[in-house]
């Protein structure tokens, strides 16, 4: 893509991006903040297969964040073809942002094949994020993981999803140990409108911890407004 900016700042940005020193490339991604998505894409690619992990991090993020129609095949082949798990997360995790049904596939299948819980924990959240009905027996499976994170991911976006078949199968984290995990049922069930969902959250409104009784709270009040 070619792309020239009238904004003073994207010569200097650009510039920047260009230095051998890492903490003026780090200076600059910092400073896209201002740009417009069609500014900053351009300026973020020169710099998405940097040699410094923290600068390829916060390049990959930044896609989420100032997406245009470039940034999918870019996040894609990140997702795919990446070494370094961190960064594979972080292309999951901005994929999310993109709000773009085409990020499904790629991130079923980094939930399905990819051997890190992180990675796998990212892809749940985005899938969550995108709210498409095809994430759902994925994330029905990360019920079943090892993992609270990953309880907790798919539990969130579960609710995202609004399937209510998942009902019965998330309620039974409302005796989990964890209170961040009950939070995120009492969250979810806030978006699955059933008589189940309420009569759980009648139970977890009266929970020990202040967060996970006032999400329950919330959750009803927000029942009754749908």
């Amino acid at each position: 893509m070619s792309f020239t900016s009238q904004n003073p700042e994207f010569s200097n940005i650009a510039q920047q991006l260009d230095s051998e020193n890492s903490r003026d490339r780090l200076r600059a991604l910092v400073s896209l903040r201002d740009l417009s998505p069609d500014e900053a894409v351009p300026l973020i690619l020169k710099v998405i297969d940097d040699e410094n992990l923290q600068i390829r991090s916060m390049a990959v993020f930044a896609l989420g964040l100032k997406h245009t129609e470039d940034c999918f095949p870019v996040l894609a082949r990140i997702l795919e073809t990446e070494n370094d798990y961190g960064i594979r997360a972080d292309a999951a995790g901005a994929m999310g942002y993109l709000q773009d049904n085409r990020a499904v596939e790629p991130l079923l299948r980094a939930f399905y094949e990819d051997t890190e819980w992180l990675v796998r924990f990212s892809a749940a959240v985005s899938l969550g994020n995108l709210g498409d009905v095809r994430a759902y027996d994925a994330l029905m499976q990360a019920l079943e993981s090892p993992e609270t994170m990953l309880h907790q991911a798919a539990i969130a976006a579960l609710g995202e999803v609004g399937d209510l078949r998942c009902v019965d199968q998330i309620l039974r984290f409302a005796q989990s140990d964890d209170w961040l995990t009950r939070q995120r049922l009492a969250e979810a069930l806030g978006h699955l409108n059933c008589d189940k969902s309420l009569s759980a959250l009648n139970y977890l409104v009266k929970d020990a911890h202040p967060q996970v009784a006032a999400a329950a709270q919330y959750a009803i009040a927000q029942l009754a407004t749908n």
